[in-house]
């Protein structure tokens, strides 16, 4: 049984237990320095500039449609 080769439970269990911890970290550490506030307002302003482009595109729009004849006219 000495020559098998591979991984055993414990290492697997030590191993995820690592992962666990360096994950917990990690979100402890983002939380902390207030990235994911940042990300929010970053995604909050992207809508808030997509829906003012989609307003004037509209706007620009009905704008042109007015000075352009219809079709079949």
């Amino acid at each position: 049984m000495k020559g098998q080769k591979g991984i055993t439970l414990v290492a697997l269990v030590i191993t995820i237990i690592i992962l666990l911890i360096l994950a917990g970290v990690s979100i402890a550490t983002l939380s902390q320095s207030g990235l994911f506030e940042k990300a929010k307002e970053a995604a909050n302003a992207s809508d808030n500039a997509m829906q003012n482009e989609n307003n004037a595109m509209g706007e620009y729009e009905n704008w042109i449609n007015n000075y352009m004849p219809a079709k079949g006219s």
